[in-house]
């Protein structure tokens, strides 16, 4: 017998056309995918349509040419994303409060902000559109020592699927407490700790629907909350107390090979590693490592399965699975004052007295001195603000009343903004940037003067006057771009 003929259809059966069609329904990151497959749809993801369509989408006035629209496109996305504008949105926030912002965050259209007790946000929309916007949380009567946003799905809150990318804020303080806020209020408060609470995870532990927060105090105590917990004054919401830490809790972070893991650090330098899914009577059981690092803890975090942890002159990474130290991926005297990792390349950069560095690990890993590939300079005193993505690295500090901004793969300076352009600012009282937070190709700066507090708001997402040549901008020390760039990020 004659064998049937096959009927299945393959996308590829599909013309070129109509493949282009369908794909400009999916994100870069998917037509990044798309692009990896095969050489034919590798074709169909460089098509022109599907790129213009991507332009009229985002930029429709900038659609003038006809072809290479891949090439123009991802050339106009890396430069808002690396903030080479002039005219970007700007709008000006003026805060009753003429003191330090200690903590910012900036979140889709909202801006919240911290300063001793209070807690303000302001959603930019709102603001722009002449109506009042700003929302400010009063329930804490002592200084909030950290702020993050978490997935409302999380928490007991959630109802329906629309509500899946809204955010919750939580809050810790020092009046023993934690917060959690949702359309303007506090939806729910947390008590345990014998003392200030002065820090929470940067990530929720666990994986699917038991998800736990954690929270570190100065009573040396690592706390466990379930979120998802009902109840006003969440009775219900502490899970388990771990004991090991003989002084208070500086930081924590979430490891990123294995969600259960939670490393703390605390003021005596010493660091543990927890196994939150330990079951166990005796909660200081649940501590699988520990090791100590030199110098007062300025920052921690995860990447994968390694802690970097900055104490006081370096930076060290600790390998989470042995716990033994690995490298010392920056050395910097007298001391460090800030430090950011890139979210996908092997750099680290690290604030110094009047400049950044940046470091690429792999070069360390071979030598017992640590050098850097980059210095970040045009800075005036401590740069303590610091902020690293894929495209850009963005620097500040409070005795400088300008922001510096730098492409992370050649390190060359792209844009010098002054912090908060308003009169009043920090210029006059020779203070300068008091808190940073940078979300894409926004970017909100805060400072003070002698009267009000300040925050200026940028939005380079239709900039279209680039920043001059002749601009100060210029590239830093000791780069070589063709040794550590690793090619771009978009497909």
């Amino acid at each position: 017998m004659e064998a049937e003929p096959s009927t299945t259809t393959r996308i590829t059966d599909l013309n070129e056309d109509s493949l282009a069609h369908c794909a400009t329904y999916l994100t870069l990151q998917d037509l990044s995918n798309l692009a990896m497959t095969c050489r034919s749809l590798k074709r169909v993801a460089y098509s022109d349509s599907i790129w213009q369509h991507c332009f009229r989408e985002h930029w429709p006035q900038e659609v003038s040419q006809t072809s290479a629209l891949r090439e123009a496109y991802i050339k106009r996305r890396v430069a808002v994303q690396q903030f080479k504008f002039v005219d970007p949105l700007v709008a000006d926030f003026c805060i009753t409060d003429a003191k330090p912002f200690d903590h910012i965050i900036l979140d889709k259209n909202d801006i919240t902000v911290s300063q001793g007790s209070l807690i303000q946000m302001t959603n930019i929309d709102s603001y722009l559109n002449g109506r009042d916007g700003v929302t400010v949380l009063r329930d804490h009567n002592a200084r909030v020592t950290c702020m993050r946003l978490f997935p409302l799905s999380e928490t007991s809150l959630f109802r329906r699927e629309r509500q899946r990318k809204e955010n919750v804020l939580v809050t810790s303080s020092c009046d023993h407490s934690i917060r959690l806020w949702w359309k303007g209020s506090c939806q729910r408060c947390f008590r345990g700790h014998n003392g200030p609470v002065s820090t929470l995870s940067d990530k929720l532990l666990g994986d699917g629907n038991a998800k736990l927060l954690a929270s570190g105090g100065e009573d040396g105590t690592v706390r466990l909350w379930s979120l998802s917990s009902s109840g006003k004054h969440g009775q219900h919401a502490l899970k388990a107390t771990l004991y090991g830490h003989e002084k208070p809790i500086k930081l924590m972070s979430v490891a990123g090979h294995r969600t259960s893991l939670l490393a703390t650090v605390s003021n005596d330098s010493k660091v543990r590693v927890w196994d939150t899914t330990t079951s166990s009577a005796v909660r200081s059981s649940c501590c699988v490592g520990m090791t100590s690092v030199p110098g007062a803890p300025i920052d921690m975090k995860c990447h994968e399965s390694l802690l970097y942890v900055a104490a006081g002159s370096s930076v060290v990474a600790i390998d989470l699975r042995t716990m033994q130290k690995v490298i010392t991926t920056a050395i910097y005297q007298p001391k460090l004052c800030s430090f950011a990792i890139s979210p996908l390349k092997p750099l680290i950069c690290t604030g110094g007295i009047d400049k950044a560095m940046l470091w690429d690990i792999r070069i360390n890993q071979k030598t017992l001195k640590p050098e850097p590939v980059a210095e970040l300079d045009g800075h005036t005193g401590p740069v303590t603000l610091l902020h690293m993505d894929p495209y850009k690295i963005v620097t500040g500090g409070p005795e400088d009343s300008y922001i510096n901004v730098w492409e992370a793969d050649t390190s060359t300076q792209t844009n010098s903004f002054i912090c908060c352009p308003s009169e009043g600012a920090s210029t006059s009282s020779g203070l300068g940037c008091s808190a940073m937070a940078v979300n894409g190709t926004r970017i909100v700066t805060a400072s003070y003067g002698e009267e009000h507090g300040l925050l200026c708001f940028r939005d380079f997402f239709n900039a279209t006057c680039p920043v001059s040549k002749s601009e100060d901008v210029h590239a830093s020390k000791f780069w070589d771009s063709q040794s550590h760039s690793d090619g771009d990020t978009d497909s």
